[in-house]
């Protein structure tokens, strides 16, 4: 069996008890090692094996799998932050599939959770934003032309951009030409949740120059909308006007 792992954001602690146990347990771990935080890997067993899936294309990672797998031996593959989100797993999948092999997904804490928590921020505000667009610049990796950073960014909701701290000089531009102005709140948040987290907080039209002056090129989250504003409504769920099923509205 094959476990595919959702590490969680960075901090240790913020692995799901469920993940915890499976890590502890296998045989064989192949965990992304340009992203997962190594204090993870304490978890492991004594005579576990480890890989860095970093230095390793997909067929290797397949291969390894497969041996392990006819040996008996159980796999964890430990993915950063949630493995559904730029995780690269759907081809993993499809592999084991062809492969036979039963696999699993145990779903992880996201970084863009750990960011807000960072900021401090709710990214859904009544009368700010209800909805959150968690994207990325096209880079060396491409996006669908209809999903252009230009074009999302005219709906002016709370916005998340994933792989894109290496090219804010470009994110600038892109979110510029859509609903968000040059005063927008944005932050950099790198290594959300690790000991080293550092937020940095800009108006939108300052967030390339506040990445450099702050030599923040990597491992870090663009975080850009009114949410890390101070105006807002309160909640219609706990006004005192406001009927539910659970209690009467008072005027």
């Amino acid at each position: 069996m094959v476990t595919f792992l959702g590490a969680g954001p960075g901090d240790p602690e913020l692995m799901t008890l469920k993940g915890a146990k499976a890590l502890q347990t296998a045989d064989v771990v192949i965990y992304a090692g340009s992203l997962v935080n190594p204090a993870l890997l304490g978890l492991c067993k004594t005579g576990c094996a480890v890989y860095n899936s970093a230095e390793m294309t997909l067929e290797q990672v397949l291969a390894r799998m497969e041996e392990a797998h006819r040996a008996g031996q159980s796999v964890v593959r430990l993915h950063t932050g949630d493995p559904s989100l730029y995780g690269a797993i759907r081809e993993q999948m499809d592999g084991l599939r062809a492969l036979e092999i039963p696999y699993t997904i145990i779903p992880g804490v996201s970084s863009f959770s750990g960011a807000a928590a960072a900021v401090e921020g709710e990214y859904t505000l009544p009368n700010v934003s209800q909805s959150v667009i968690i994207t990325r610049l096209a880079g060396r990796t491409p996006v669908p032309e209809e999903e252009a950073l230009s074009s999302l960014a005219q709906h002016g909701c709370t916005m998340v951009l994933f792989l894109s701290a290496g090219m804010l000089d470009r994110v600038q531009t892109e979110l510029l030409k859509g609903a968000y102005t040059e005063t927008t709140p944005a932050a950099l948040v790198y290594k959300a949740t690790w000991p080293e987290e550092k937020v940095v907080r800009c108006p939108l039209g300052k967030l390339a120059e506040t990445g450099r002056t702050h030599g923040i090129t990597r491992t870090a989250l663009v975080l850009v909308g009114d949410f890390l504003g101070d105006s807002y409504e309160r909640s219609k769920l706990y006004d005192p006007a406001f009927t539910t099923g659970y209690r009467e509205g008072t005027p």
